[in-house]
């Protein structure tokens, strides 16, 4: 274990030595009246920031039940925050559901499009989905699948708010029309129409039209950018499929994950992992890389008995992270779910964002100071 780390879980417990007996009613609230300058540079200019946060404890009854208790910060269904690659989540979770519908066909069996002479195949979608956030993973995952049917399958299980309505960082990437694929199985061909989508319809909430300006084809248009039309997916709706995920059984059975043992261990795994342990050796991808809370601001080694089931997101200047943390040694398990804009400069899609100055400090320490809280709290 790093120095850093390390450091980190011993002073958590020279904390709870001192503070054991001082629990705050509302533990969001203790955590953002944190002196930490990350915690303080951003509650200094929350308007800016445009933070929401959903914090959910969990315990058991005495009936041996399992009990969620809600904190949340400025949650807000109705104001806009851009989703960025935490819909890649659904997007994953609803193939593997889909293909268990077909006979023979596993998360190995090769798939391929017309007109494209490559092929691919689910598990390795999977890995570059949750090793390093890969975005032609996923589009191929809305290829198949659809902003049709990916709605209207959350909206189903009652994961509501929720509108995907493109694929990412591709050109045309709301267009209707699905190309045409098939999956390779036995030397056969499985094939499937591709489909046309119906027509995405502008949102209508607070927040739709950001900042001053922003850069289009190199050129500076100077009025607000409008994200009317661009995927939509909540803080609440987010964590609130996390939840089905691990604790399918305080939902009714229409609202569950339909997946075998097999399947949600693998989406488990995945989503659980670091960059390496899923095969990327480069350095770029540190085991932070795609894990913003509690250790998202440093480039140290995250402890074996931390798991964080969570996907990310970042562009057009927003941060989220919506996660289930586990850490074995202590009995900890909470959800936590959080999201920031950091634009100083106002204007979209140019690239200069304060995520590693602003955003990634403030997720990180914000996840550590509800970890700390969880390490004190009696369950």
């Amino acid at each position: 274990m790093s120095k850093y780390i390390a450091s980190f879980f011993a002073l958590s417990v020279l904390i709870l030595t001192i503070s054991c007996s001082k629990l705050d009613v509302n533990p969001l609230e203790k955590a953002l009246m944190s002196n930490h300058p990350a915690i303080q540079k951003v509650m200094h200019n929350l308007v800016a920031h445009e933070v929401q946060i959903l914090y959910t404890q969990i315990d058991k009854d005495s009936m041996g039940n399992t009990v969620f208790t809600e904190y949340s910060f400025q949650l807000d269904d109705e104001q806009y925050f851009y989703p960025a690659s935490t819909v890649k989540l659904p997007a994953a979770v609803l193939a593997l559901e889909w293909i268990q519908t077909l006979d023979s066909i596993t998360t190995q069996v090769p798939y391929g499009f017309k007109g494209d002479t490559s092929l691919y195949d689910l598990k390795t979608d999977l890995r570059l989905i949750f090793g390093i956030s890969d975005n032609a993973a996923y589009n191929r995952l809305y290829e198949l699948l659809g902003r049709d049917s990916i709605n209207s399958k959350l909206r189903s299980k009652n994961i509501t708010p929720v509108r995907i309505s493109h694929r990412l960082s591709t050109p045309n990437a709301n267009r209707a029309h699905r190309e045409p694929f098939f999956f390779w199985y036995s030397g056969d061909t499985i094939a499937f129409n591709g489909g046309k989508d119906s027509a995405i319809e502008p949102l209508e909430l607070k927040g739709l039209h950001k900042g001053t300006g922003f850069l289009q084809n190199d050129s500076l248009i100077e009025s607000p950018m409008d994200f009317s039309e661009k995927n939509y997916f909540p803080l609440r709706s987010q964590q609130e499929l996390l939840k089905r995920l691990f604790y399918p059984e305080k939902y009714a059975q229409n609202q569950q994950f339909k997946l075998n043992e097999s399947r949600h261990g693998l989406l488990s795994r995945y989503i659980s992992d670091v960059p390496y342990s899923l095969g990327f050796r480069d350095t770029t991808y540190y085991d932070a890389y795609g894990k913003f809370l509690i250790f998202g601001d440093s480039k140290d080694s995250i402890p074996h008995h931390v798991k964080i089931h969570n996907k990310v997101g970042y562009a057009y200047g927003t941060l989220t992270d919506n996660a289930y943390v586990v850490d074995e040694a202590y009995d900890i398990k909470f959800f936590l779910s959080a999201t920031i804009l950091v634009n100083e400069n106002g204007i979209f899609n140019d690239n200069e964002y304060e995520y590693e100055e602003i955003g990634i400090p403030f997720l990180a320490q914000l996840g550590r100071e509800i970890y700390l809280y969880e390490r004190q709290r009696k369950k």
